[in-house]
């Protein structure tokens, strides 16, 4: 069968999409990288792709807030695009500063709900964080993270608090499946409720994520690689491999 393609949307302050599109090159998906501005001139840009990412680093600067600019641009002027790309079947993919957009999009509430159900906001302590963090997926919703019980990646943000709406939102939010990955053993680094650190919408085609998998696609990628025995890839390959898989 025939490669599903791959789109990863940069804009003025992205910083991982090069990382990001090897990754899904990687995992056997072609892939492009267009500039917002590119999909703003044509906005039927995405029917040519299956997949969607929204790549990490500080989109315009993340001046009014992390993700925020980005957000109103797609709102704005691609709103109804987006929407149709989730309804086609498409997957749509937010790692850090891209699950900060997505919140802001509300692609990961229900289509037709009034309200945003979830933020992230400053960690605790507010400062920016980079380090490595031991992760578990709750349930199988997300298509990305099918077959990956545990994984430890890296993070690196200021702004990845998760916080729900209100208590019932939260406990929606979990029975449904939808807060998909957790931080592990006493390593949430940044207050998040519930350990939250990626949520998925109720379809499971979207996902975002404050961990970066695409880096840790390679075993040298992690900082103990030498005292760990010999593996093939890094752990964070296999949530691209499962955007891959999906189509074929």
């Amino acid at each position: 069968m025939l490669a599903p393609s791959a789109l990863v949307l940069r804009a003025p302050g992205t910083n991982c999409d090069a990382e990001t599109a090897y990754a899904f090159e990687l995992a056997g998906a072609k892939t492009a990288t267009r500039h917002i501005n590119r999909w703003l001139e044509s906005p039927r840009l995405a029917e040519e792709f299956q997949i969607l990412c929204l790549p990490g680093g500080f989109s315009y600067g993340d001046d009014i807030g992390a993700g925020r600019i980005f957000a109103a641009r797609l709102n704005q002027r691609l709103h109804d695009a987006l929407q149709e790309f989730r309804r086609r079947g498409g997957l749509i993919l937010g790692i850090c500063n891209g699950f900060q957009v997505l919140v802001q999009t509300g692609l990961l509430d229900h289509p037709d709900g009034p309200d945003r159900q979830m933020t992230l906001t400053w960690n605790d302590g507010g400062r920016f964080l980079d380090r490595w963090v031991d992760l578990e997926t709750v349930g199988d919703r997300s298509v990305f993270l099918r077959g990956i019980a545990a994984v430890e990646l890296p993070i690196a943000h200021a702004e990845g608090r998760f916080v729900a709406r209100d208590a019932e939102t939260f406990e929606r939010l979990d029975q449904a499946g939808q807060l998909a990955l957790r931080y592990r053993g006493g390593s949430n680094p940044n207050g998040s409720q519930g350990d939250v650190a990626g949520a998925c919408d109720a379809t499971g085609r979207v996902l975002g994520l404050m961990p970066h998998p695409e880096r840790c696609i390679d075993p040298t990628h992690h900082p103990q690689w030498t005292r760990r025995p010999p593996a093939a890839e890094g752990a964070g390959l296999q949530l691209f491999r499962n955007a891959v898989d999906y189509f074929r």
